[in-house]
C-alpha cells in the first residue's frame, strides 16, 4: 500500500541524533519528567514511557527512548512537517462563504465583539489556554456565545496555525455533538472565533465534582456515546476526513441536559486523502497522557490516533481519574496501566469512580466499557477498532442494559457558567 512520502534528515542532523542516543546511556533517569497536561506542540518534547498504554519495565524504558531517538534520524524534516501542516485540503471560511451565502456564518467587527463582552471583561472569562482566552458574550440578537480571542503575538506561528486550523474545521462541519460555529473576526492582529455557548462546563470539571454534581453511570455512558458519534462523523462523514488530534475531557463540553459536544479544533488535521494513503506525516501535537504512542514514535498521524485518545478518555470517564496521576503511588500513577492490571485480576469494579454506587448492572457495564477502552488504546494502531465500531459497541451496551436507565437520577444543570451576565445590546 502506498504511503505518504517523507524527507530524510541530512547527514549532519543524523550525526547529531546519534550523539543524542549516546547521551541517553548516561542520562540520569531522574531527569525524566512528564509534560504538563495541556494542549501544545510536542514536536520537540522528549517523552518517557508514560505515553504508552502499558509502561514498559525499567530495562524496556531505556530501549524505548533509544529507539525513539534512532527513529528521529528517519522522520520527515521540519520543513516537510510545516508544509504538511499547511496543506490540509479542508475548505477555509472564506471559500465556504463564497460558495454558500446561506451558510449562517457571520463576519463580526472587533467592536461588535467588544460590545458583546463588555470590552473583553475578565469577569466574563470562561476559559484560558495556550491559544488565548474564551469569553461569554451576548450578540445584538440576544444569543449567548463563546468568543475565543487569540493572543496577539505575531512572532508565535502556532497561534496563527491553530486559528486557521479551527477555522477550516468549524466552517466545514456540522453535527449535534460538535460545537457549532457562528462566525469570526479578523482585524490587524486580532483573530477571534465565535461559537455556540455551551453552558454546563466541561467533562473534566464534572469528574472533579467542581460544581457539586456527580455524574451517574448512565449519564457517563451517554456522554461517551455522544463523543464517539462526533469523532465518527469527523472521520467518516465530513466532507474530508478530519483527525481531531486533541480528544480529552476538558475539550468535551456539556449542555444543561448533559449531552456532550466536542470542542477545540486548533490541532485538527485533514486525514489521508488518497484511497491508497495510510497516514499523514506531521509534528506531534496534543496532550500528554492522551497521545498515541505510535504517533509519537513515527510522526505518522491517522484516525486511529483519535481512537487511542478516546480509549484513554473512556477510562478517565468511568474511573474519574486523570490519565496521569502524579500524586498517587507508583503502581497507580498511569491510569491505563493501573486499570488494565485491575481488570486482568478480575477486580474491574474496583476501578469505578468511588462516588458511584456499585451493583451487578454497573459491574457488567463497566467491564464491557473497559474491554473496549483497552482495545482502543492498544499500542499498535492496527489492533484498534475504527471509531464507528467503537460507537456501535457503546450503543449496544446501552441497548442491552436499557432498563438500567429507568433508575437514573435526575441531574440538574450546574451553575458552571459565570454568574456575571454579558451586557444587553
Amino acid at each position: 500500500m502506498k504511503q505518504v512520502a517523507t524527507d530524510q534528515l541530512d547527514p549532519s542532523q543524523m550525526s547529531l541524533s546519534f550523539r543524542g542516543v549516546k547521551r541517553l546511556f548516561h542520562q540520569d533517569r531522574s531527569n525524566n519528567t512528564f509534560p504538563r497536561l495541556e494542549s501544545r506542540d510536542l514536536s520537540n518534547t522528549q517523552f518517557s514511557e508514560s505515553t504508552s498504554s502499558w509502561s514498559p519495565s525499567r530495562e524496556h524504558s531505556q530501549t524505548f527512548r533509544i529507539v525513539n531517538a534512532l527513529g528521529s534520524c528517519f522522520v520527515p524534516s521540519k520543513k516537510t512537517f510545516e508544509d504538511n501542516e499547511k496543506s490540509g485540503s479542508m475548505m477555509t471560511i472564506r471559500e465556504y462563504r463564497s460558495v454558500n451565502d446561506n451558510s449562517g456564518i457571520s463576519y463580526f467587527s472587533v467592536a461588535e465583539l467588544e460590545q458583546a463582552t463588555d470590552h473583553f471583561s475578565p469577569a466574563l472569562t470562561v476559559g484560558q489556554g495556550g491559544f488565548g482566552s474564551v469569553y461569554k458574550g451576548r450578540l445584538k440578537d440576544g444569543r449567548l456565545v463563546a468568543i475565543k480571542r487569540a493572543r496577539k503575538n505575531p512572532r508565535d506561528p502556532q497561534i496563527s496555525s491553530e486559528y486557521e486550523s479551527e477555522l477550516r474545521v468549524l466552517s466545514s462541519v456540522e453535527h449535534l455533538s460538535l460545537v457549532k460555529f457562528i462566525g469570526y473576526a479578523e482585524e490587524g492582529l486580532e483573530r477571534i472565533l465565535v461559537v455556540e455557548y455551551v453552558n454546563n462546563g466541561n467533562l473534566r470539571q464534572h469528574l472533579d465534582v467542581k460544581y457539586g454534581i456527580v455524574l451517574d453511570l448512565a449519564t457517563r455512558l451517554d456522554i461517551a456515546i455522544d463523543v464517539a458519534h462526533a469523532i465518527t462523523y469527523l472521520h467518516l462523514y465530513a466532507d474530508h476526513p478530519i483527525i481531531h488530534r486533541d480528544i480529552k475531557s476538558s475539550n468535551v463540553l456539556l449542555t444543561e441536559n448533559f449531552r456532550a459536544k466536542v470542542a477545540d479544533f486548533g490541532f485538527s488535521r485533514s486525514g489521508p486523502g488518497a484511497f491508497d494513503s495510510t497516514h499523514v506525516s506531521t509534528q506531534v501535537k496534543g496532550t500528554a497522557g492522551y497521545l498515541d504512542p505510535e504517533y509519537i514514535k513515527t510522526y505518522q498521524l491517522t484516525e486511529k490516533s483519535d481512537v487511542y485518545s478516546f480509549g484513554v478518555l473512556l477510562i478517565e470517564l468511568f474511573t474519574g481519574r486523570r490519565p496521569i496521576e502524579h500524586n498517587r503511588e507508583r503502581n497507580e500513577r498511569f491510569t491505563i496501566k493501573w486499570a488494565y492490571q485491575m481488570y486482568s485480576e478480575g477486580r474491574a469494579i474496583e476501578t469505578l469512580d468511588p462516588r458511584l454506587s456499585t451493583g451487578s448492572s454497573a459491574s457488567s457495564i463497566l467491564e464491557r466499557v473497559l474491554q473496549l477502552a483497552f482495545e482502543c488504546s492498544a499500542n499498535k494502531r492496527e489492533d484498534r477498532p475504527i471509531m464507528k465500531k467503537a460507537a456501535e459497541t457503546l450503543w449496544n451496551i446501552r441497548k442491552e442494559f436499557n432498563s438500567f436507565w429507568n433508575y437514573r437520577p435526575v441531574l440538574t444543570a450546574s451553575k458552571a457558567a459565570v454568574s456575571e451576565e454579558p451586557p444587553q445590546n
